[in-house]
């Protein structure tokens, strides 16, 4: 009876390893094939336009602050009360509409980044999915969201996704 018992887990262990001969598997690392590609290289061109344009207007308000505040500076001794209140207040109002301009840039810049690198990943795992298809991958896994801690460098197959991925967009 052990001799039957342990032939079956021989079997089942063989059938397994046999089986597991046949997986093909690899990973991609997203993260890198984002950055690489030339839909990503584009979308941080854009978004750094995109800085550079607020930026300059966000500059505007900070020296318009920073004028007023050196005729506040030179003023002082020489404006009433009341003036001189007008002044602050005009300060303060500019000091929270530029805070008010800087926090909007800031999302609104957050949100295109976020709006293009979705788009790209998409468009990245419908490549990897062909990638799988076509070469007879059992499983292809993201380098950094599996947890992966070691791998052979040879089932990388980042450097492929990027190159299809390349020239699938310059197609569309």
């Amino acid at each position: 009876m052990k001799k039957s018992i342990f032939l079956v887990i021989v079997l089942i262990l063989y059938g397994f390893s046999a089986q597991a001969a046949e997986l093909k598997i690899g990973y991609v690392d997203l993260n890198k094939a984002l950055n690489e590609s030339n839909k990503g290289e584009s979308a941080v061109k854009l978004l750094e336009e995109m800085v550079k344009a607020k930026q300059t207007f966000i500059n505007g308000k900070e020296e318009e602050i920073k004028k007023l505040d050196t005729e506040i500076a030179k003023q002082t001794s020489i404006l009433t009360q009341d003036a001189l209140k007008g002044k602050h207040e005009k300060r303060e109002k500019l000091m929270r509409d530029y805070q008010r301009m800087v926090k909007d840039s800031q999302e609104e810049i957050q949100k295109k980044r976020t709006e293009f690198m979705e788009a790209i990943i998409k468009d990245l795992r419908k490549t990897v999915v062909n990638i799988g298809e076509k070469e007879g991958y059992s499983i292809i896994f993201e380098k950094i969201a599996s947890g992966i801690l070691y791998i052979p460098e040879e089932v990388d197959l980042t450097d492929e996704l990027i190159k299809l991925f390349n020239n699938k967009s310059k197609k569309d």
